[in-house]
């Protein structure tokens, strides 16, 4: 019986100072606080700790985590592998991390309430209509996830696609006189496409202080395309090799003849899905008039 005292005293004395910690008078204002004041340029900007913005900024910073925990979780559990950080930063995404999660929580929410509607106006029965609340966020969550590995696909399609072209351009201009940094600053400064925007950010962390063959192993190991592999490691015999240009022209026909191998391939398998219906057409009048002589002889068997 005292132990059972003591540890109800004990757990009602821990809730009622957790509850008494959201009160400002009784609390202990942090060092932080008392000293963002004395900081340069915070003494107009502080917030007051308890204040409604404090209160959501600390909210969002607990969550943020959960979310992106709980969300990749779910995202491996259906296969995916590849992390939703690397697939936003590889097609320039205007999101980050959080504000992709945060929009798909908000998505999946907005699909939970509309399901629940419509199973309450519609009286499903309950296994439908648990099926029906509990699938439609799921699916909602899954289209979205979706949608981030289709631009991902996309984006390294169309980067091995304009390679052979950014490639021969490079090489050019290295067989001209230029450097490395200046051939690329170029390219990133005259190009449109998914090359020139990734050449972009690595001159931007060149010009950070990181050296050229890192920003391209970086772009590399990014991009996920084992023909910017290939080319980055030719590039990284910039300081090595005498005839650059020629090695890099040579490694863009390389890349052309995989491009052209893999349009080869395209055009037949599509060439071999032509077939299916016409080989379905022909295949179903068939066994119909093969069935219509069995099932007559298998009649005359059975009653002679």
């Amino acid at each position: 019986m005292s132990r059972a005292v003591l540890l109800c005293g004990l757990v009602g004395w821990t809730g009622a100072t957790l509850l008494l910690s959201q009160l400002r008078w009784f609390r202990r204002v942090a060092l932080a606080e008392r000293l963002r004041t004395y900081a340069p340029g915070q003494g107009a900007t502080t917030i007051a700790p308890g204040t409604g913005v404090s209160s959501l900024r600390n909210l969002r910073e607990v969550l943020e985590p959960l979310l992106h925990d709980v969300a990749g979780q779910l995202s491996r559990l259906f296969g995916v592998s590849e992390e939703l950080a690397v697939r936003l930063e590889r097609t320039h995404s205007p999101f980050d991390v959080a504000a992709f999660r945060a929009r798909q929580l908000g998505w999946s929410l907005a699909a939970f309430t509309a399901g629940s509607a419509l199973a309450l106006a519609t009286s499903m029965p309950p296994a439908p209509a648990v099926l029906f609340i509990l699938g439609a966020p799921l699916l909602t969550f899954l289209i979205l996830e979706q949608q981030a590995i289709t631009a991902s696909q996309r984006w390294q399609r169309r980067l091995f696609h304009e390679l052979p072209v950014v490639s021969e351009q490079l090489g050019m201009l290295l067989s001209a006189g230029y450097s490395l940094g200046a051939a690329l600053n170029r390219l990133a400064e005259r190009g449109q496409g998914c090359c020139a925007r990734d050449l972009a950010r690595v001159c931007g962390r060149i010009r950070q202080g990181l050296g050229e063959i890192e920003a391209l192993d970086e772009w590399a190991e990014l991009a996920g395309v084992d023909a910017v592999t290939r080319l980055v490691g030719v590039l990284s015999l910039n300081r090595d090799g005498g005839d650059l240009g020629r090695l890099i022209t040579e490694e863009a026909r390389a890349i052309r003849r995989d491009a052209h191998r893999e349009l080869i391939e395209a055009v037949e398998r599509r060439a071999q899905q032509v077939w299916i219906p016409v080989t379905v057409a022909t295949l179903v009048p068939g066994v119909l008039f093969l069935t219509v002589p069995f099932v007559e002889a298998m009649r005359l068997f059975t009653t002679g």
